[in-house]
């Protein structure tokens, strides 16, 4: 028998923010109410802890006809979280749901009381597998759920997918907050500057904001005899997960960088060094902070502060200062790179919705990049960034960094 046709759709962003959660929404708004404006569409608020609670909001006429304006901003204008459905303890503790009840059970009976015939999630590989999850328990009880999926992370670290939503955003705006950050070496003699960078598994982003940071800098004008020093203004070392790093024979190297320009300048991806600092903690002890996911919180580890202690007096710095570019990166509204993939993604979704097949909407990188609904079950993540590829190599080659 043939599918039956779609009634009503629902939506719902989750996990950690990134720069396309509000054009992705804005945009199925605009493609459903082109191409099949009889669709009712709802969107869960703050993700699954809205679809666990029944907590939603229905796309009226006047939202569709202002949907475009969801283009222009950061952040997920229906709200995000990061629930796991089978962490049932962490369910029950957030007061989701009660003692005694399944989140998976009490999702699906959401899904199937509001009558929603295609979920739309926009989020990580977490987010998918959740969903995947869900449209399976569904299946077994009766209700036909088709899932599509869109890839959100900053971290481009989706598998197979080529290029997750809003990464390369996050890239450029954390480019555009190292202009000001690197400025701070000039507030102190000796001074080492680390900038810390999303990334837990993956090194791209830090990679990718590092590259567009160094193209920045290639288009200014100098004045070293005033001390307008491009050295002082470089970045002298780009730490990923994927690379490994000797410690003391890094330093040395950048103990000369400090004895040359009186700073050094680090892009540091949150991951690296992880596996580290939480071997230092257990031995102490401490209990290592997770997330629902079991993912270590990295911001209550605080991996940049590590590698400041370090460093520090390795490479004889006066003074450390440390900051993150994370919350103002993925925070940002999407750029015309994104806005024009985020285009292409959502219009696919909605046609895929439509024939009801359900994956996550991506350029396949085990199917010769062609853009499909991906199968849910081969929906991972950690994919890792390859220190070798020809523009990483290059610039490691340019700041003197070896590249094993």
């Amino acid at each position: 028998m043939p599918e039956q046709p779609i009634r009503k759709v629902a939506m719902l962003t989750a996990g950690g923010l990134a720069p396309c959660l509000s054009s992705a929404v804005g945009g199925l708004i605009e493609r459903y109410t082109e191409v099949a404006p009889d669709v009712e569409i709802i969107g869960y608020l703050d993700g699954y802890a809205g679809l666990l609670t029944g907590r939603s909001v229905k796309a009226t006429p006047d939202i569709r006809a202002t949907a475009h304006r969801l283009h222009r901003f950061g952040g997920s204008p229906i709200g995000n979280s990061r629930v796991k459905l089978t962490n049932v303890d962490d369910a029950i503790k957030r007061g989701f749901v009660k003692e005694g009840q399944d989140p998976l059970e009490v999702a699906a009976d959401q899904l199937a009381n509001d009558g929603v015939d295609v979920l739309h999630t926009i989020g990580g590989d977490d987010t998918s597998t959740t969903a995947a999850e869900l449209a399976t328990y569904l299946r077994k009880h009766g209700h036909e759920l088709t899932v599509v999926g869109l890839p959100k992370t900053v971290d481009n670290d989706i598998v197979p997918v080529r290029q997750s939503l809003g990464a390369w955003t996050a890239a450029e705006q954390g480019a555009r907050f190292a202009r000001n950050v690197i400025a701070e070496h000039s507030s102190n003699p000796r001074m080492l500057m680390i900038h810390e960078v999303m990334g837990r598994n993956c090194g791209w982003l830090t990679a990718a904001t590092a590259r567009a940071y160094r193209s920045w800098l290639a288009t200014q004008e100098w004045a070293p005899e005033i001390g307008l020093d491009p050295r002082r203004w470089d970045i002298h070392g780009v730490y990923l997960p994927e690379l490994g790093l000797d410690i003391e024979t890094e330093a040395g190297r950048l103990r000369q960088v400090m004895d040359q320009t009186g700073c050094v300048n680090i892009f540091l991806s949150e991951g690296a060094g992880v596996e580290s600092i939480v071997t230092e903690m257990e031995s102490r002890g401490e209990e290592v902070p997770r997330d629902p996911f079991g993912h270590v919180q990295l911001d209550k580890v605080n991996p940049g502060q590590w590698f400041a202690k370090q460093f520090a007096d390795l490479v004889g710095a006066e003074k450390v200062n440390v900051q993150k570019s994370g919350y103002f990166s993925r925070s940002a509204a999407a750029n015309g790179d994104d806005l024009r993939l985020i285009k292409s993604c959502t219009d696919f979704a909605v046609e895929s919705a439509l024939r009801r097949e359900g994956g996550l909407i991506g350029h396949d990188e085990e199917r010769g990049g062609q853009l499909r609904a991906i199968e849910l079950d081969r929906v991972k993540g950690g994919k890792q960034f390859d220190p070798s590829t020809s523009w990483f190599a290059d610039l490691l080659g340019a700041i003197g960094q070896p590249t094993s």
